[in-house]
């Protein structure tokens, strides 16, 4: 499982390691959406949470699916910007259609899903299937996107407001400390990047990155397979709270980015020797299974429809993933959804914590 972004003919300098604000806000965010994730900031989150005003915390649960399971593409840059204000300025200058359909994505709970045109805003087709799968995420997902398809403008005031109240309460006090250590990481990568060129950059940055024989494509370990082309630029973008997800922005229409941890841990093994270690990992389709659920909760109907299985399949590779404890259910109206069993997954050990959320 693969992510391609063909560089070819991309000039040396639109292939830059740089720092984001937003990008980095973003990630604590996810941190205090999934703790879980992130066992060593447990003792953060815990903080924020219990001193956060009842009013913004209920907003991040409103909205926490913009962050949660992945990353809506306008909350990681291309084109960085010294403070976080500049880089909602540039979100505020994005079309409708386009802010739109990028929160569609993550508020229905899957990149796979796609929004084209005729879009949800203005297809009536295109709306109900926007709605239908945001309602099978949840009440909270169905309710925000009736909204963002009704109102546009104003959920996109508030998710910045939101976003901006955040910077008062914790972002700004935990970003004095984090950009000292971004700048230092990318003081290295960029040393690297002039003197050893992109494979040293990469190599440096993850074991899950490398640069295909030729020179001219970069290929992530992640669960899509899929492909983008860095035609306007490549961006690596820092993160001291993002451990261990690596973050790949690669939807059509965005200039490619990549986030990664600056926090060195022992490295992940190979995928190949995690799925020896645990016999209920032993098959492919469930690591995929596992791998997609780390994101967040699925049905077994989201499940199937997301890897062309049928849902008989999909129920007998859950049922093996159940009884090796690695996964837990919840009732929720006519849907059953199924999540990761996180600390079990951890006591399993680092390696496989990573492969997994990575």
């Amino acid at each position: 499982m693969t992510v391609r972004i063909d560089i070819s003919g991309l000039p040396a300098e639109r292939l830059r390691f740089a720092a984001s604000p937003l990008a980095e806000l973003t990630a604590m965010l996810h941190v205090l959406a999934e703790p879980g994730h992130h066992p060593q900031l447990a003792g953060w989150a815990a903080d924020v949470w219990a001193g956060l005003r009842p009013e913004l915390a209920e907003r991040l649960r409103e909205a926490e699916f913009l962050w949660r399971s992945s990353r809506a593409d306008f909350l990681v840059p291309a084109r960085p910007r010294p403070t976080l204000a500049e880089e909602l300025d540039d979100v505020d200058l994005i079309d409708d259609e386009t802010y739109v359909t990028a929160a569609l994505v993550t508020t229905c709970g899957s990149n796979r899903v796609h929004f084209g045109a005729p879009s949800p805003l203005t297809d009536a087709t295109a709306r109900e299937r926007a709605l239908d799968l945001a309602q099978a995420r949840g009440a909270l997902q169905e309710a925000f996107a009736e909204r963002l398809l009704a109102d546009p403008a104003a959920v996109r005031a508030r998710v910045r407001q939101t976003l901006e109240q955040c910077a008062d309460a914790f972002f700004d006090a935990a970003w004095a400390d984090a950009a000292v250590r971004l700048a230092t990481d990318l003081r290295l990568k960029n040393d690297l990047l002039s003197r050893q060129g992109i494979a040293a950059a990469l190599a440096s940055v993850s074991e899950a990155l490398t640069l295909a024989p030729g020179g001219d494509r970069i290929e992530v370990d992640k669960l899509q397979d899929n492909a983008t082309t860095a035609r306007g630029g490549l961006t690596f973008l820092p993160t001291v709270f993002g451990h261990p997800h690596l973050v790949v922005i690669h939807a059509p229409g965005w200039q490619p980015v990549v986030q990664y941890p600056v926090t060195r841990t022992p490295q992940p093994v190979p995928l190949d020797t995690v799925t020896q270690r645990l016999e209920a990992l032993a098959h492919p389709v469930r690591l995929r299974l596992l791998r997609t659920l780390a994101r967040g909760p699925h049905t077994t109907g989201e499940l199937a429809d997301a890897w062309a299985l049928t849902p008989p399949e999909v129920s007998r590779h859950l049922a093996v993933l159940r009884r090796a404890g690695l996964l837990m259910s919840r009732r929720d109206g006519r849907y059953v959804r199924y999540t990761v069993n996180v600390p079990d997954l951890t006591a399993l050990g680092s390696d496989l914590l990573t492969a997994v959320l990575r």
